[in-house]
């Protein structure tokens, strides 16, 4: 009989997606260094996963007779039986180290079982999921290619071009499976805050003053240096561009003199200007959006257009709402509409945003409606786009003492901008978690409630554009 403790030790085809995260993370959870809960914004993840394995489910149901397998014996049991349709089957490998637990095992014509899974992604090209689905082959040890139920309708399959990968993935597991300590790894800012293990790992990569600790500084590049004899932030921050060797993510003087110059904003907290900041003239209107990517459709919906126009008081704040993914189209004609008021009324308007997000968003609604030679879309998205992505001046003029430069790492910082969103636990997740609380939500009062809580929250995030604007007007211009 298999135990947990073995089972634990076994190379899972779900250890697939953190392993090309962080090998660490894997050698973490197989020692079972911690006991995390799964925050509000992932759990919905799988709750919205499980609904689409759900709907397959019923789909299969519908046509064949689907046997549900309750542990690894009950299993080979129904493949020996030769049922059609075997759910949430369990597969092991004990000899090779490896275990399963395929969506389905669905019965071929040759007798031979296929493995499928139901999946959110709307790609079946996604290394993990190349992974998983050959890994599901590779215990089952046919020539049947595996098949992905997709999140947009499709189904598609994966057969013997996963196998170069999943011999990686399956030789690196052993070896990390093997190691008595935890494996060198190198500090990632979007990986890195978000992972349960944050604490954990911080202070060792602040003690070594880890050069994968600055912006810009990839983890590939920092290896590199150290291998040059440059490992440290002081030491990289007493460099000069003449003497750091060309790494990858790292060739040029120019990158590496702003590199440096980050070290040293590191160390001191002091603000470096490269150049003075230009910004447009014209009365701006500050713009965000808020958007649901798990709607049942796969499409995003935005469910939130954001503006906060003259004179930038909370009472200006202006948004156009829809409740849920069926006024998609009314809320993409509503912000047309009121594109087309703000032009007439702040000649020449300049339409203030933080990152690319705002921009992507607009052009593919024109796509999904077929609005390009629209004349609204066409002056939006044209050489003369009132559209004004603020990150462009901070990243190409100034140095800053952070280790990402997004809207709330510059915006909350207490020597910058020092603007505090009303609600801390807020952003860009918690409001897809609100919004999907909103949809479930049948009481009145708790409904509007919830509206009002994601409308604050957007609010807040067009006035720190607003304020940052202002920071950039008073010190850099």
């Amino acid at each position: 009989m298999t135990t947990y403790k073995s089972v634990q030790r076994l190379i899972k085809p779900s250890d697939a997606a953190t392993w090309i995260s962080c090998i660490r993370r894997v050698w973490l959870d197989k020692h079972q260094i911690g006991d995390f809960e799964v925050d509000a914004f992932n759990q919905l993840l799988m709750d919205t996963g499980l609904e689409h394995e759900a709907a397959i489910l019923a789909k299969l149901q519908s046509q064949y007779a689907v046997h549900k397998a309750n542990s690894f014996d009950h299993t080979q049991e129904l493949m020996q039986q030769g049922v059609a349709v075997i759910y949430q089957a369990r597969l092991i490998n004990e000899e090779e180290g490896l275990i399963g637990y395929p969506d389905f095992l669905i019965r071929h014509e040759s007798g031979q079982y296929q493995s499928a899974d139901a999946k959110l992604s709307q790609s079946e090209h996604k290394k993990s999921i190349q992974i998983q689905l050959g890994l599901y082959r590779r215990i089952l040890d046919n020539e049947l290619p595996a098949i992905i139920f997709l999140g947009d309708g499709r189904t598609a399959i994966l057969g013997e071009e996963t196998n170069p990968l999943v011999d990686e993935f399956i030789l690196s597991m052993k070896e990390l499976l093997n190691m008595p300590q935890q494996p060198a790894v190198r500090y990632s800012h979007s990986k890195c805050r978000i992972c349960p293990y944050y604490v954990h790992c911080r202070p060792e990569f602040e003690e070594n003053e880890d050069l994968s600790l600055l912006y810009g500084v990839h983890g590939s590049a920092a290896r590199h240096l150290a291998e040059a004899n440059i490992s440290t932030i002081t030491q990289f921050a007493n460099s000069t561009a003449e003497t750091i060797p060309d790494v990858p993510y790292l060739k040029g003087p120019k990158k590496k003199h702003r590199a440096i110059l980050q070290a040293k904003s590191f160390l001191t907290s002091e603000v470096f200007q490269l150049n003075k900041v230009e910004l447009p003239e014209g009365t701006w209107v500050h713009f965000d959006i808020e958007d649901n990517p798990l709607t049942p459709s796969r499409t995003r919906h935005v469910y939130l257009w954001g503006f906060l126009p003259p004179p930038y008081n909370s009472d200006n704040f202006e948004a156009i709402w829809t409740d849920d993914e069926t006024q998609d189209y009314q809320g993409w004609l509503n912000f047309l509409e009121k594109m087309n008021v703000y032009r007439t009324q702040y000649a020449p308007l300049i339409l203030a945003h933080y990152s690319n997000h705002e921009r992507a968003t607009i052009k593919k609604y024109a796509e999904r409606y077929d609005m390009q030679s629209h004349t609204t879309v066409q002056w939006l998205l044209g050489n003369d786009s009132p559209l004004f992505d603020m990150q462009k001046p901070v990243l190409n003029n100034l140095v800053l003492p952070l280790q990402g430069y997004g809207l709330k790492d510059i915006c909350k910082h207490p020597q910058l901008v020092n603007f505090q969103w009303e609600n801390e636990e807020s952003g860009a997740q918690w409001s897809v978690v609100q919004f999907s609380r909103f949809l479930d939500e049948t009481d009145a009062h708790k409904k509007h409630q919830l509206k009002s809580e994601i409308l604050g929250y957007n609010r807040d995030d067009v006035t720190a554009t607003r304020k940052l604007e202002e920071w950039l007007r008073h010190h850099f211009m």
